[in-house]
């Protein structure tokens, strides 16, 4: 090894010098001792790394003592931060879809800190059945006779196949294999639940013929899946919900709806596009219907399940019942949730993803122009505008209609297109660094912060109070950025 870079090293401090440097004393109160002591080895073993390559020069105590409170920082962030969704989809799976109502919240936080009635009934003394924590709920709001919930929608489908048609066939539209994000696909699904899958019709057209025709001995059920995250249009049929619920009961096969997303209000109402309700498609004479309760509902993840007693029966006897049942942090802020739509007088103004989803274009466009002037000017390279936009309500939700918003627009000011598609990365990076990151988009050639989901004042504030970090954050970016560079 060579001698000079041996010296080097050795010039470093000891361990517990730097635990006594002041500032990392001052730190320690925030932190404790143990965190810090690992903050301190790894900076140590990290610059010993840098050391080791040629004309490398040892760090002071003071520039060692900042690596190692930016160090503390990296620690003690958590993996799951909350960011500013300015991405212009209200309900994004990839950063938590619904954010929930202060009442699901509060319940959650309540039944995190005691012992809850969960699986005890109170009345006898016995042992309880979890899902009465919200049937009688989903009951009343979709007029089924009986309900489950699991952990997902995906599960819910998973488990309602299992149940209902294991070893038999199912009959479902080739238009509605549907796949989503994340590898849900429904021939998948309905291998994995042991059923197997029996195409009817063709993709753009099915009759009602086609499921009367593919009936046979070995049928179990018939299955409809709503295409919530694409649109088949032009020359098209679909077989009504009704109809095919007396196909299937003339045959005393159940029927099964799987509805995605599961809208719990009358959308056209709250001039939204409109969204198929669970409670349509009891009566329609489903059988089973599933949804998701973290989607429309805006409630927190979970599969629901309502329909006929004897099916909901058969559902909750099924082994993976138990594999997929909730936890009771997410029953608390379930049942929170559904009763805000029994009981509120507004549920669009108390359940924070209809209040995004029906927030008024004008006031989004007053929050743009509070914003504007402290963004002007702030990074050279780029000029910002308040330009009109659209956003979606996302996860796999009304494919094709769109919400009139208003966004920040980023474009660069650089005169070839690679360096503006530079410059973009670059300010995307650098907003994803700031202490609460923020997510945008990228829309012909420009980055768009959508303004739909920034509402309050609170959140303005925060927005704008870490701001001033944005041209160091930018800078540092395009420093290491030159440096990755060919």
């Amino acid at each position: 090894m060579d001698m000079t870079t041996t010296d080097v090293r050795r010039r470093l401090p000891a361990v517990d010098t730097l635990l006594a440097h002041p500032h990392v004393l001052e730190a320690r109160r925030q932190y404790g001792h143990r965190l810090i002591r690992r903050a301190v080895r790894q900076t140590l073993e990290e610059t010993r790394r840098e050391l080791a390559q040629p004309s490398s020069t040892a760090p002071d105590v003071d520039e060692l003592a900042r690596r190692v409170l930016k160090q503390l920082d990296e620690l003690a962030r958590p993996a799951s931060q909350p960011v500013f969704n300015l991405t212009g989809t209200v309900i994004h799976t990839n950063l938590g879809r619904s954010p929930l109502a202060e009442v699901a919240v509060a319940a959650m936080t309540e039944a995190a800190r005691h012992p809850v009635a969960l699986e005890y009934d109170l009345d006898s003394g016995g042992r309880g059945d979890r899902d009465r924590l919200v049937e009688s709920l989903l009951c009343e709001l979709t007029g089924a006779e009986a309900a489950t919930v699991v952990n997902n929608n995906a599960g819910a489908v998973l488990l309602a196949l299992g149940a209902l048609g294991a070893g038999r066939e199912a009959l479902i539209s080739r238009g509605e294999l549907i796949e989503i994000g994340g590898a849900f696909r429904m021939p998948d699904i309905m291998a994995a639940a042991g059923c197997r899958l029996r195409e009817v019709g063709a993709t753009n057209r099915t009759h009602a013929r086609d499921y009367e025709d593919a009936i046979g001995e070995h049928t179990g059920l018939i299955v409809k899946a709503h295409t919530s995250n694409y649109a088949v249009t032009g020359f098209t049929c679909s077989v009504p919900e009704t109809r095919l619920a007396e196909i299937a009961h003339a045959h005393d096969i159940p029927f099964l709806i799987d509805m995605g997303s599961g809208a719990l209000t009358d959308f056209a109402a709250l001039d939204l596009p409109y969204e198929p309700q669970p409670g349509d498609a009891i009566g329609a004479g489903a059988d089973v219907v599933t949804f998701s309760g973290d989607k429309l509902l805006g409630g927190p993840q979970a599969g629901l399940i309502v329909g006929r007693r004897e099916a909901i029966e058969r559902i909750k006897r099924h082994p993976l019942k138990r594999a997929l049942r909730l936890d009771k942090l997410t029953l608390a802020a379930l049942e929170a949730t559904l009763r805000l739509y029994r009981d509120s007088d507004a549920p669009q103004h108390d359940v924070p993803t209809l209040a995004l989803l029906t927030r008024p274009e004008a006031d989004i466009m007053a929050t743009g122009e509070r914003l504007l002037p402290r963004m002007e000017g702030l990074l050279a390279d780029f000029e910002v505008t308040l330009t009109p936009c659209a956003s979606q309500l996302g996860s796999g939700s009304l494919p094709v209609d769109r919400l009139p918003s208003r966004a920040l627009s980023w474009c660069s000011r650089a005169d070839s297109r690679r360096q503006r598609e530079r410059q973009i990365r670059r300010l995307e990076t650098a907003l994803r660094r700031l202490p609460r990151p923020v997510i945008g988009r990228r829309h012909e050639g420009a980055l768009l912060l959508d303004l739909r989901c920034l509402e309050g004042a609170q959140e303005e504030a925060l927005f704008l109070a870490q701001l001033e970090q944005l041209p160091y954050l930018y800078d540092t970016t395009a420093t290491q950025g030159s440096e990755a560079s060919p």
